[in-house]
């Protein structure tokens, strides 16, 4: 990572906290985000500004059931990125299996109960190593959908997807079509007698 790009890890970590379910921790680290937000270029600190303004002015419990409301019941408005290309298929099991491996490369470990394909945690990895980028660019086409959905609902989240896309190469011509496709048909869905995908080493987390 050059020079000019410094700034990248401090503004994934920020997003990360902002798109994780609104504790006390995530609530306790306001304060850092907003005094971090100077130093990050305008296209990534207005959006995370608007998330980071709008959660300070929002009593807690608001925030808890705007957050589950919008990230816990709508299909198409997931943080894990997989679901948008794989949908619940044994396809998705091998591409989480590959997002862990990445983890592994790294020298990092999973928060327990997360899956490796939840958006903050490689918000996270992305602060840490380089692979994490890589897997975010991978995805964009997830992240591309996921920041319609969010417009569509007329959600605050959308500008933190809005600055992590802002972080990220512009997309090319091939995925703005398949986003295209996969806004119009939805995730792919598993075959007639196949059973979803399972994992035995990665359990819980919100998919």
């Amino acid at each position: 990572m050059n020079a000019a790009d410094q700034w990248r890890p401090v503004a994934a970590r920020a997003a990360s906290l902002l798109l994780r379910y609104p504790d006390t921790t995530t609530t306790e680290a306001l304060p850092l985000i907003l005094d971090a937000l100077p130093g990050l270029p305008d296209a990534v600190a207005g959006p995370l500004g608007a998330v980071a303004a709008h959660r300070a002015g929002t009593a807690i419990g608001t925030l808890r059931t705007q957050y589950v409301d919008q990230f816990d019941f709508r299909r198409r408005a997931c943080l894990h990125l997989t679901y948008y290309t794989c949908g619940d298929t044994r396809k998705r099991g091998e591409a989480l299996a590959d997002f862990a491996a990445v983890y592994k490369n790294a020298g990092l470990e999973i928060i327990d109960g997360e899956l490796p394909d939840y958006l903050p945690a490689v918000l996270d990895l992305a602060a840490e190593h380089d692979s994490g980028w890589q897997l975010l660019r991978d995805n964009r086409i997830g992240l591309d959908l996921l920041t319609a959905s969010l417009n569509k609902d007329g959600s605050v989240y959308r500008h933190a997807i809005d600055a992590v896309r802002a972080m990220l190469p512009p997309a090319a011509p091939a995925d703005l079509a398949a986003a295209a496709r996969l806004a119009h048909t939805g995730p792919p869905a598993e075959q007639v007698g196949l059973q979803p995908f399972a994992l035995t080493d990665l359990t819980g987390g919100r998919r």
